[in-house]
């Protein structure tokens, strides 16, 4: 048996290479952005500064400093000359540097093309038949999946996997194995997903056990050299080095027979992987392919010379050792590949367009089963709108796939698709790996964002399936630095590597609680077996994806009746259509119950109550700030409930969707939570699919009975790959925030429901976007702002009960055009109280008459109950931003707020009851460290975002920017819906602290005159006059 690829001629490489070049033209970057890291030896990150081609030849010039000086070169050969690398691209050089000359040929060294972009091998190894699909497989992650084989693979997998960890694989535990797997919640689901029956899938599974007990006998049990151990299950493989990453299905160890000392041969122990393969016994360059990738990967952590392909289905195994060549070729392709995943947007006339992919395969019979076929011919229709395609059989598929949509509907899926791959490469700038690889720990503890000296302490704790409780404490030797000096903190997304380099990426998770000298997070991996190892722990922001987004879009250009409507809705902009009749919609014994629920609500809230019933199509009801937006919502549930409609409740937040259940909770409404338990507010858990199975659902009837139980059913938007969706449609689709999800994500429950509502208030926080081209493009134009022009649809909550009067006309001047109201005079007049005042304004008179060199009226004006808005302007003080590695930050104003706070509390103001607000997360550490004093507990310092929704007694406002230059707009005057939600967050009082004279200010004194009205001007050095009060 061939133990190698080098049978296979390594033509078809370089015929695979040569098909896909892309010719770039080159244009010298002369400033390496902030983000990118390079570095020397042998962890190398080199900026690439140009390329010169000549016939069979390229030569880069490179270097690993920014100042991108020195430069040195580097001669690509022998087919390397083909790989798609362009000036400012980033690469890592395997092999030998001569005086800074490097050569990579077809003998010696590798280059890897944006190194900290990890390609799984197995799409590197699906690149092989068709580099096309395995590009679009990256973009349209949800369509590579979902077939009777491959759930009875994945089956067949756990059922090995389970055996290995028993050590038993005799046929009776075997036997037992797969009859707990075809009753365990994650298969049934897919089972049901499919439409097979349990029994289908039990014969099936049950054909591979008999050569499962056979290749255990052989090979685990047996005494001979060709024993192995299996040493892990599913080991999580990141490589920056070679820009891989994999699960690995099995790690094994096996002994390895050296020929030494003439005839004698000792045998040594090597790790190695293990693939497991559940189709036919192909042996083919694909599956062979994935080895190899699993042995380079693997590299540092094991340096496996070989691993093995098992067939579980025969029970045979193929051994596969990697020659040079076989590496040298797949990197190549892995370069390819990453190329297209990263230059999907290139620059045309100054305007940015979709590049174009891979040429589609003229041999239809390869394409017959793909799962990407209906998002091939739509790219290439958003590329080329004319589809003048030459090759008669792709014009027959591609006119196959779209014919059924028109213009408009191909330029917004190209828009929208133009769109998230813009938003794609800035996200990409967040991408942690450059850091876990290049930086030393303590560099990255330096900013913030990493916890290093970590090991492992006390018992892991399985929670769920694949959610693994973990402690870890700080080695003694780091133990001086606390653990809370980093900015890491609770729920944040977090990667576990080890210190040296050699497992990143070992686990993923959220962290749960950091103190002083420990910190606990749940993970994906139990990692029990690595205790002794010294851990790092880095904040993951991680690069959001945009597969959800991307397959939504596919969905909505799906021929299909749910498609149909929806295009003719969202893109035609068809007008929505009303039943003028109430009493054909209201069954006859519900009309009493619903009158009850109808008692307590105003009168734009029965509005919106009725639209809802007469649409048959859509509303949106726009929710101003303190409207009652939630209880809104939960009293249309409990009117579609009682009229027996069902209802998909959604949103974007997992918080949002559970407070609108906490008070459906009350009324006694039934209803099923989907989501992860560990994200559902704990009152929620008892309602959720977990819980509710754990009362017993081991059959596809009982978990048919399961989803189709309640009339009402609540997810996130993203939670619409869940098999309900398979079989089941909704009367009612509701999303709360709908004007925060960008326009993608918000479509996605819609496809299941009949009719759907919209809530939200565009003049509130838009969807986020972080490209500059794509906001500009409106990408940040949310689903509910596009629908709204039919303001036939449209109902307005207008009746608002948070906000005193002159809080909300600050609102109503900036946003609404007076057409906020409060909802009682109780709330028009409500005042901060501050039962020991007085004794705060006597103790600030007692010094300033002893200090009568220092004005301290401007703080006696602002604690008055009775000035509820004030904007304390520091222009004279001065207050000047600083911008430190961080970000930016006001440490004058930050000071100021804290006398403040101080003086507020001490008056009498409950630290719960308060809320501070910085646009700028460099601020809000800085005001942070000025509260330690456990005095100061319960107060809240966070990012406008965090707030939308709530609301507090008292909010302090820090805009934080203090120069006047053009571009220096602070965020939260960048964007008025920003600030809109800032001010209407406080009830009682609102105290702003910024520049009235700087450029942003001057700005809002024009569009915004109100504020005029509520200006203290602070005296210079006014935070330094302020007497130190004991709290």
């Amino acid at each position: 048996m061939k133990t190698c690829l080098n049978q296979v001629h390594s033509d078809f490489f370089l015929r695979k290479m040569g098909t896909l070049m892309i010719k770039s033209p080159f244009c010298p970057h002369s400033k390496v952005p902030d983000h990118v890291i390079l570095c020397g030896g042998p962890k190398n990150r080199y900026w690439v500064i140009d390329v010169e081609e000549r016939p069979g030849l390229k030569t880069l010039t490179i270097s690993c400093s920014k100042l991108l000086h020195p430069a040195e070169t580097c001669l690509l050969r022998d087919g390397w000359e083909m790989t798609p690398v362009r000036p400012g691209d980033v690469v890592h050089l395997e092999g030998r540097s001569d005086g800074g000359s490097w050569l990579v040929d077809r003998e010696q060294g590798f280059l890897v093309l944006l190194p900290d972009s990890l390609i799984s091998g197995t799409s590197i190894s699906s690149s092989i038949r068709c580099m096309r699909r395995a590009v679009l497989g990256d973009m349209f992650k949800s369509f590579d999946g979902g077939s009777k084989q491959m759930l009875n693979g994945t089956m067949v997998h756990e059922v090995f996997q389970r055996a290995a960890t028993a050590k038993d694989f005799s046929l009776e535990t075997l036997s037992k194995l797969a009859d707990e797997a075809l009753h365990s919640p994650r298969y049934l689901g897919d089972m049901y997903s499919l439409g097979v029956t349990q029994e289908e899938m039990k014969q099936e599974l049950h054909d591979y056990l008999p050569s499962l007990e056979h290749w255990a006998k052989e090979y685990l049990n047996s005494q001979t050299p060709k024993a192995i151990k299996l040493a892990d299950i599913e080991e999580n493989v990141w490589s920056p080095r070679f820009g891989l990453k994999g699960k690995i299905d099995v790690t094994a160890r096996v002994r390895i027979q050296r020929p030494r000392n003439g005839f004698h041969r000792i045998p040594e122990e090597k790790t190695i992987p293990l693939e497991l393969k559940t189709g036919r016994e192909s042996n083919s360059i694909e599956h062979r392919s994935q080895v190899i990738l699993y042995t380079l990967m693997t590299s540092e952590r094991y340096n496996p010379e070989a691993g093995f392909l098992l067939y579980l289905k025969t029970g045979n195994m193929h051994p596969v050792a990697p020659s040079h060549m076989d590496r040298r070729e797949l990197l190549k392709l892995r370069n390819t590949l990453v190329h297209h995943i990263h230059s999907c947007v290139e620059k045309e006339a100054e305007r940015s367009c979709l590049s174009r992919l891979p040429d589609i395969l003229t041999n239809r019979q390869t394409c017959q089963y793909c799962p990407q076929k209906r998002n091939c011919a739509l790219y290439e229709r958003a590329v080329d709108r004319s589809s003048a395609v030459t090759e008669d059989v792709i014009h027959e598929f591609i006119q196959q796939e779209t014919g059924h949509l028109t213009l408009p509907h191909l330029n917004y899926f190209s828009h929208w698709l133009l769109l998230c791959c813009l938003e794609s490469v800035t996200m990409e700038t967040r991408n942690i790996l450059n850091t876990l690889f290049t930086l030393a720990c303590v560099s990255s503890e330096k900013s913030g964002s990493c916890a290093g000296n970590l090991q492992l302490s006390g018992p892991v704790i399985a929670q769920s399936e694949g959610v693994f409780l973990h402690r870890f404490h700080r080695s003694h030797v780091a133990s001086q630095q606390g653990l809370t000096n980093s900015s890491l903190s609770s729920r944040d997304r977090i990667v576990v590597s080890d210190l040296e380099g050699r497992l990143v990426g070992l686990a993923t998770g959220y962290l749960c609680e950091v103190s002083q000298t420990a910190i606990s997070c749940t993970l994906d991996r139990d990692l029990s077996k690595f205790r002794g190892v010294t851990f790092r722990l880095d904040g993951d922001e991680g690069v959001v994806g945009f597969s959800t987004h991307l397959t939504n879009l596919s969905k909505l250009m799906e021929n299909s009746q749910d498609s149909d409507r929806l295009r003719e809705l969202v893109i035609d902009l068809q007008a929505p259509e009303f039943i003028s009749n109430l009493s054909s919609v209201l069954p006859r014994e519900a009309k009493d119950t619903v009158a009850d629920i109808l008692k307590g609500l105003n009168k734009p809230q029965k509005q919106a109550m009725k639209k809802v019933l007469l649409s048959k199509d859509y509303t949106l009801v726009v929710g101003m700030p303190g409207t009652g937006k939630t209880t809104t919502i939960c009293t249309l549930v409990r009117i579609l409930h009682a009229c027996g409609f069902s209802v998909l409740l959604t949103s974007y937040t997992h918080s949002a969707v559970d407070n609108i259940l906490l008070k459906l909770k009350r009324f006694r409404v039934g209803f099923l939570r989907l989501g992860q338990g560990q994200k559902v507010h704990p009152d929620i858990l008892p309602y959720t699919e977990e819980s509710v199975r754990k009362k017993g659902v081991h059959t596809l009837s009982d978990l048919e009975q399961l989803y189709n139980k309640e009339l009402i059913v609540a997810t996130t938007c993203m939670g619409i790959k869940h098999p309900i969706f398979t079989r089941r449609r909704f009367d009612f689709c509701i999303v709360d925030e709908a004007s925060q999800i960008s326009q993608p994500i918000c479509l996605g429950p819609l496809f299941y429901a009949k009719r759907f509502v919209l809530v939200g208030d565009h003049q509130q926080l838009p969807p986020i976007v972080q490209n500059h081209e794509a906001r500009s493009l409106g990408m940040d134009e949310s689903l509910f702002k596009r629908l709204e022009l039919h303001s036939e649809a449209v109902v307005q909550l207008n009746v608002q009960y948070r906000m005193n009067r002159q809080i909300m006309s600050l609102s109503n001047s900036l946003m609404y055009d007076g057409r906020l109201e409060c909802g009682s005079e109780r709330t028009a007049t409500a005042l901060l109280t501050l039962p020991f005042l007085l004794s705060v304004q006597s103790e600030l008179s007692s010094y300033s008459e002893a200090h009568p060199q220092h004005d301290l009226s401007w703080i006696q004006s602002t604690l008055l109950p009775s000035n509820p808005v004030c904007f304390l302007d520091c222009s004279m003080v001065p207050a000047l931003e600083s911008v430190e590695q961080g970000g930016i930050s006001n440490h004058t104003e930050a000071a100021l707020i804290h006398t403040l706070l101080s003086l507020l509390i001490k008056a009498g103001c409950k630290p719960s009851d308060i809320g501070v607000i910085a646009p700028y997360r460099q601020q809000l550490k800085t005001i942070l460290a000025l509260l330690q004093s456990p005095a100061f507990t319960g107060v809240e310092v966070n990012t406008v975002d965090r707030y939308q929704g709530r609301d507090k007694s008292l909010i302090i406002l820090s805009f934080v920017r203090s120069t006047a230059e053009e571009g220096n707009l602070g965020e939260l005057l960048k964007d008025w819906r920003r600030l809109n939600v800032a001010i209407t967050r406080a009830k009682h009082k609102l105290l702003m602290v910024g520049h009235q004279s700087s450029h942003s200010l001057s700005l809002t004194s024009v569009s915004f005159p109100e504020l005029l009205l509520h200006i203290i001007q602070l005296p210079s050095a006014a935070h330094k006059a302020l007497p130190s009060m004991d709290l």
